[in-house]
């Protein structure tokens, strides 16, 4: 039965939040692709259906109880695994990598759903497991296997992107758990090795990235040319930008993936430092607002699924914002809410409907 006190308590302020940044990433999208030919659906008016998908999304997750996620994720997180096994044999391959399973004419990105579902799992697991002085290293080891079995299927298909958010986000909601000192060094000292040891376990492509990242001049027509092209477009937009539609990068097609990946930078040459220090402020409101959601949540378990979605959509934001303007290699992250993207949509919005229920049932105990 669903309590109509509920609706007194949804959080129409975080609500309003999201729903202005997806609109701003609609009309950005309507202008990155005005020059696009074709009878084809335009991109913008995809993303919108997306969009609304998702608030239907929104609303079915409010309908119910959080808390029964409890039990729920662990069946979850094995149908998830199965899926990312399923992807190795008889994934859809494009651009190189091995990411899609086709259902008919519908498309199904495991890693993506396994962002949610992860959170889920190790929500449970910490919110069940208190500790006063932090987690030590052997406590660490059954959260870290759940993490860590997810993030060697999908390096493998190969998605190092997706693979480095789902380490991020299992991280952070560890650290937000409590971490002994002795602990973190371990972990640390070993996440150095792994990374040292990984560069010799990368693809070429991979490789070229980061040669990319530390030099993109090397290579400026080639591996270097999507950064190049980014930051002209960032830079140009100056104060006030260039004015809606007027991007040169974008709109004489200089600018590759300009809709998915490089959407700020469309933004930010056509709206300048200006319009990207509005758009950065909502994303950090909506950042803060996860963080508040948190700590007012009315048990452990909210408290940590909370972090654990406001931390996906911090790194989502991070990384992609780095990418795009040249501190961090481009790895294929979309930016939330921004970015063309119905598997990114929906599982944005999932994590939306998770912030909104825990707030609403804050005062249930």
């Amino acid at each position: 039965m669903f309590d109509r006190r509920l609706v007194t308590h949804f959080d129409w302020i975080f609500m309003l939040l999201v729903a202005l940044v997806a609109i701003a990433g609609i009309v950005n999208l309507y202008s990155a692709t005005a020059t696009w030919g074709g009878a084809a659906t335009p991109v913008y008016l995809k993303q919108a259906f997306w969009f609304g998908l998702g608030l239907l999304v929104v609303i079915g997750l409010c309908l119910f109880d959080y808390r029964h996620l409890e039990y729920i994720g662990f069946p979850a997180y094995g149908v998830a695994l199965l899926l990312l096994l399923a992807v190795l044999l008889a994934g859809r391959t494009s651009m190189g990598a091995t990411r899609w399973i086709s259902f008919g004419g519908f498309g199904l990105q495991p890693s993506e759903v396994m962002k949610i579902i992860i959170i889920i799992v190790l929500a449970r697991y910490f919110s069940e497991k208190p500790t006063q002085r932090g987690f030590t290293l052997v406590e660490l080891i059954i959260p870290g296997a759940l993490l860590l079995v997810p993030v060697l299927l999908v390096v493998k298909q190969p998605d190092l992107g997706t693979a480095m958010l789902l380490l991020a986000i299992g991280s952070s909601m560890a650290v937000f758990a409590g971490v002994r000192r002795s602990a973190a060094t371990g972990l640390t000292l070993c996440g150095g090795l792994a990374a040292v040891g990984g560069w010799f376990l990368l693809h070429d492509y991979q490789r070229q990235r980061v040669y990319t990242f530390l030099s993109p001049e090397r290579d400026p027509l080639g591996a270097g040319y999507h950064i190049i092209q980014s930051k002209i477009a960032v830079g140009s937009g100056g104060l006030f930008g260039r004015g809606f539609g007027k991007g040169t990068q974008a709109q004489l097609s200089f600018l590759p993936e300009r809709h998915t990946d490089f959407a700020f930078s469309v933004f930010a040459e056509e709206w300048g430092f200006a319009g990207c220090l509005l758009l950065l402020c909502a994303y950090l409101l909506i950042v803060l607002w996860g963080l508040y959601i948190a700590r007012r949540a009315s048990d452990r378990f909210g408290m940590f699924l909370a972090l654990g979605v406001t931390a996906m959509l911090f790194w989502h934001i991070v990384v992609n914002l780095g990418m795009v303007i040249g501190l961090l290699p481009v790895v294929g992250v979309p930016l939330p809410l921004f970015s063309y993207g119905g598997t990114s949509m929906l599982t944005t919005m999932t994590g939306v409907g998770l912030l909104l229920n825990v707030s609403m049932r804050r005062f249930m105990f």
